[in-house]
């Protein structure tokens, strides 16, 4: 059993690899570093925002533009402050059978997502490119399917923590030979 660690900034890295001679699983979670100060002002934004809605409702008589803006600085203020509700995303790779995509909450609910490993083609590292934001994801390109599967579908970890995940998915689909291999 080969087990990995490494942390980042707001995401830590575990991988699990159970070896034995009747299975192979190899496992790789990324948890999201949990900061107290963040739920908290989650919390004042939500309080923020319903303070504005009491105050709007209790002056009924002088609505006017002013009162609109409250209303709209207030919604931006607590979407700003939200607290995303993630606990964990996890990738479980199977060889014999295929890839488990694994989103975990805070609330208790899990979503899974199963692909095949014959519909997958090839795992792509993606550099994605915004106005405002550039970050790397992790993809499969799928056989018979028009877009491209995300492995962590809610989450951005950085490169040097997708990078152990690509590797293993690529030599779990029998792709050693990296035409462009990162080091």
């Amino acid at each position: 059993m080969k087990n990995g660690r490494d942390s980042h900034d707001n995401y830590n890295y575990v991988r699990t690899d159970t070896s034995t001679l009747d299975k192979v699983i190899d496992v790789h979670d990324v948890y999201v570093k949990r900061s107290k100060l963040r739920v908290l002002f989650s919390y004042i934004g939500r309080l923020i925002l319903l303070a504005n809605m009491l105050l709007l409702l209790t002056e009924k008589d002088k609505l006017s533009i002013s009162s609109f803006w409250r209303l709209f600085l207030g919604v931006v203020s607590a979407k700003l402050l939200q607290y995303k509700p993630i606990k964990k995303e996890s990738v479980v790779i199977m060889p014999s059978f295929g890839v488990q995509l694994e989103t975990h909450y805070w609330s208790g609910r899990i979503d899974r997502k199963f692909i095949q490993m014959g519909k997958i083609l090839k795992p792509v590292l993606n550099e994605c490119v915004t106005p405002v934001a550039c970050y790397w994801s992790l993809v499969l390109v799928l056989r018979d399917e028009d877009q491209l599967a995300l492995v962590f579908q809610k989450l951005r970890p950085p490169i040097k923590i997708l990078v152990p995940v690509w590797k293993a998915l690529c030599k779990s689909t029998n792709l050693e030979d990296h035409s462009h291999s990162l080091k």
